[in-house]
């Protein structure tokens, strides 16, 4: 079994997750390298530099370019990124939200129209895992359709159905790709994605179906796209009873530090989101004692680091005031390294996280923290 359980306190859970390119320990923050690099300009020797266990890229990006064919040819996205630690490839699924308005969804699976060029694009659970047994991730999620919040009783039940239909038809072709010697990852990893809106019954339903199904890992999708917070940790809450306990959990697109330590708190494992790499390039600091503007005038002079508690390769070398400048000159540099802080704010956070789950201290450090990381100083 790749994840093995070391520690609860409550729901929240300390464990090991055990891949062919690495062992991760959660919980976790998987960094978002949507088509193979982190935006801001950070490389994978970066990412050793500010403390990343994961990689995540995104499926639907990298078959539109460089293709995914290239990327095989090349050996696998471990070889062309020169990342070797674990990496995680989304199904393409969230395209069938996102592009809502250029995509028609069938039994077979949906069709696309490129946001690049508008050409036509066709993608099911089959190509979806023959996408991605060519990128060579560590953990290929199923393909899913995500649906927006709020949505039709009848609709997401319905999809709910589909979304379990076609994860049996994703685990049925990775299985013959291995078999076939077509997979760049012979150990390639596959996730199941829990799906039914905000809808708890649906939410319970679909995870005690897809449960049976035995899968290396299982995923929440389909929140943290407009539904109240509460709502978000109500749907939680009422799934993790259901997930199995020996498996990895994995909520996707979540989110700020206050998100992560309550979904910890929950008993979630894993995490992704593009917003600190996103808001850093805005400008907009996580520091241990809240969110900074570093745009704003009164840090022009202000020669302490973006946080005096944190230790980055950032925080050591540079002044608030000249990433300030930086960043009002519209200069590449001002970008990156306020990419580098927050992501490494992230995953120091989840080392933090990991450190009172061993001492048993984490009631505390979620009461310490998880307002005060999200609030703006």
């Amino acid at each position: 079994m790749p994840y093995r359980l070391l520690k609860q306190q409550g729901h929240a859970r300390r464990g090991v997750f055990e891949t062919v390119h690495g062992t991760v320990q959660t919980p976790a923050f998987m960094n978002v390298a949507t088509a193979g690099a982190i935006k801001g300009g950070l490389s994978a020797f970066d990412l050793k530099d500010i403390r990343a266990q994961v990689m995540l890229c995104n499926t639907y990006h990298l078959h539109l370019r460089p293709g995914d064919k290239v990327v095989a040819e090349l050996g696998g996205l471990h070889k062309f990124t020169r990342w070797d630690g674990p990496i995680l490839t989304d199904s393409g699924g969230f395209q069938v939200f996102s592009l809502a308005k250029l995509r028609n969804i069938t039994e077979e699976g949906v069709t696309f129209h490129s946001h690049l060029d508008g050409h036509k694009i066709f993608m099911g659970p089959e190509q979806s895992m023959q996408i991605q047994a060519n990128l060579g991730s560590t953990i290929a999620m199923a393909f899913d359709e995500c649906v927006e919040n709020p949505a039709e009783y009848d609709y997401a039940k319905n999809s709910c159905a589909r979304t379990a239909r076609w994860l049996l038809r994703c685990k049925a072709e990775m299985a013959r790709l291995k078999h076939e010697g077509l997979a760049v990852n012979p150990n390639q990893l596959l996730f199941g994605i829990n799906q039914g809106c905000t809808y708890l019954d649906l939410r319970v339903e679909h995870m005690k179906q897809i449960a049976e199904y035995d899968l290396d890992g299982y995923a929440l999708g389909g929140l943290a796209v407009g539904e109240p917070a509460d709502v978000m940790y109500e749907v939680i809450s009422a799934v993790e009873e259901y997930a199995p306990k020996d498996k990895i959990r994995y909520l996707m697109g979540v989110g700020t530090p206050g998100n992560i330590i309550e979904g910890v708190y929950r008993g979630i494992d894993l995490f992704d989101c593009v917003m600190p790499s996103r808001n850093a390039r805005h400008g907009h600091l996580f520091t241990w004692d809240g969110i900074i503007n570093i745009k704003n005038l009164k840090y022009e002079r202000d020669e302490r680091p973006i946080d005096p508690h944190c230790d980055c390769p950032v925080c050591r070398n540079f002044s608030r005031a000249y990433i300030r400048h930086l960043q009002k000159a519209d200069e590449m540099l001002g970008m990156r390294l306020a990419v580098m802080h927050n992501l490494y704010f992230y995953n120091r956070l989840m080392e933090c996280i990991r450190d009172a789950l061993d001492n048993g201290t984490y009631q505390e450090f979620h009461d310490k923290y998880v307002k005060r990381l999200d609030t703006r100083i």
